[in-house]
C-alpha cells in the first residue's frame, strides 16, 4: 500500500475482518498509532502494514512472550493517563461536546474502564450497539408519528435486549439560514419553495431523520429540493457551507450557528438527547458508576457553561428492561 494512503476506523475494521471496538482498543493501547482529521480518526497504511508484521511475529514467537506497543505519536487522538493493561475498552458513541466531558469523568471517576470516543450519528450507533461494537450510545431520533424523541427507535432496533436508557440533554433544533433570513424561511413547509438550496446531513444522523420526518408529514419531495444529497458530516460543516453562501438552509442544533458567523438560527424544536446501555452482568458497576456522574452537580455545572443546553431533566431514567 502506498505511504500516503490512510484510512479511517470503519475501512481499518473491514480490511482486517476485526470490529470497530477492537480497531479503538489498538489504538488506545498505541498499537495503531492514529491522528485527527477534522472530527475523523486516521490510521496511515504504513502503519496499518507495520502492525500486521508485528501481528505475524506475534503469533511465531513462544507462549508468554508480548510484543511491545508501538510508540504513540505526538498526535494521537487517544493519549490518557497511563491505565492498566486489563482496564476494560468503553466505546462511547456520538458527536456533541457533552460526551467528552462524560468521557473526562468516565476517566476519572469510573477504575477499571478506559472511554474511547467514536463519532458516529444517531442511527448508526444504535446499530453498533445490536452488533456489540460500543457500551454508550447517544441518540437524538424523532419519530414522526408519536413526536416522540428516541424510544421508537431503540424498541425496534434493540428488540429483546435489557436495556437501560437515560435522559442527557434537550437542546434547540432547527434551520441555518443566512443573515437576515433573506428568504424567509421560518418553517418546515418553506422548504417547498422554489429555487430553494438546501445542505443536508449524512443518513442516519439525527438532523437527517429529523428532516426526513418533517419532509414526510409535509407531504414535500426530497428529490425535489435542490442539495438534498448534499451532505456534510457535521453541523458546523452545515452552517458553514450557508455563511460561504453555497445553500440557502440546513437543519441543526443552536448551538453551531452562534459559532459560526454570518448565519442566523430559526429553532423549530426542541430536540432530546438520550443515551443507552445495555444491562449486562458485566456492566452493572460502571452502569451505575456513569448514572450518579449524569446526575452529578459536578457533571452539570460543567454543561451550564455551554450555550444551548437544557439540563432539567440530566440523568433521569426514562426506560429500563
Amino acid at each position: 500500500m502506498p505511504d500516503d494512503t490512510s484510512y479511517t476506523t470503519e475501512e481499518i475494521a473491514k480490511l482486517l475482518k476485526i470490529s470497530k471496538l477492537t480497531v479503538y482498543d489498538l489504538i488506545k493501547k498505541g498499537e495503531l498509532p492514529s491522528y485527527r482529521v477534522g472530527k475523523q480518526i486516521r490510521i496511515d497504511a504504513s502503519d496499518i502494514e507495520a502492525y500486521k508484521v508485528r501481528a505475524k511475529g506475534a503469533a511465531a514467537t513462544a507462549p508468554g512472550v508480548v510484543l511491545q506497543p508501538l510508540p504513540e505519536r505526538a498526535e494521537s487522538t487517544w493519549v490518557t493517563a497511563a491505565r492498566s493493561p486489563h482496564d476494560r475498552s468503553l466505546v462511547i458513541t456520538g458527536h456533541d461536546i457533552s460526551l467528552d466531558v462524560l468521557s473526562k469523568h468516565i476517566e476519572k471517576q469510573v477504575p477499571g474502564v478506559r472511554p474511547l470516543r467514536s463519532f458516529v450519528g444517531s442511527m448508526d450507533s444504535l446499530i453498533s450497539m445490536y452488533n456489540g461494537e460500543s457500551d454508550i450510545v447517544s441518540t437524538h431520533l424523532l419519530d414522526g408519528d408519536t413526536g416522540t424523541y428516541n424510544l421508537p427507535y431503540i424498541r425496534k432496533l434493540l428488540v429483546g435486549k435489557p436495556l437501560v436508557v437515560v435522559h442527557l440533554l434537550a437542546r434547540s433544533a432547527g434551520f441555518y439560514v443566512r443573515e437576515g433570513n433573506p428568504l424567509q424561511i421560518r418553517d418546515w413547509a418553506d422548504l417547498g419553495k422554489p429555487r430553494l438550496k438546501l445542505v443536508n446531513r449524512e443518513q442516519g444522523s439525527g438532523a437527517r431523520v429529523l428532516l426526513d420526518e418533517q419532509l414526510r408529514l409535509h407531504g414535500i419531495s426530497a428529490q425535489a429540493i435542490a442539495g438534498y444529497e448534499d451532505v456534510e458530516s457535521s453541523h458546523l460543516a452545515v452552517a458553514g457551507k450557508i455563511a460561504a453562501g453555497e445553500a440557502d438552509v440546513g437543519v441543526g442544533i443552536e448551538k453551531a450557528a452562534s459559532i459560526v458567523g454570518g448565519v442566523d438560527f430559526v429553532p423549530l424544536i426542541q430536540e432530546r438527547y438520550d443515551l443507552v446501555m445495555l444491562k449486562q452482568p458485566n456492566n452493572a458497576r460502571w452502569i451505575d458508576a456513569v448514572i450518579q456522574i449524569l446526575q452529578s452537580e459536578g457533571y452539570r455545572n460543567e454543561l451550564r457553561s455551554i450555550r444551548g443546553y437544557d439540563l432539567t431533566d440530566t440523568g433521569r431514567i426514562l426506560l429500563e428492561t
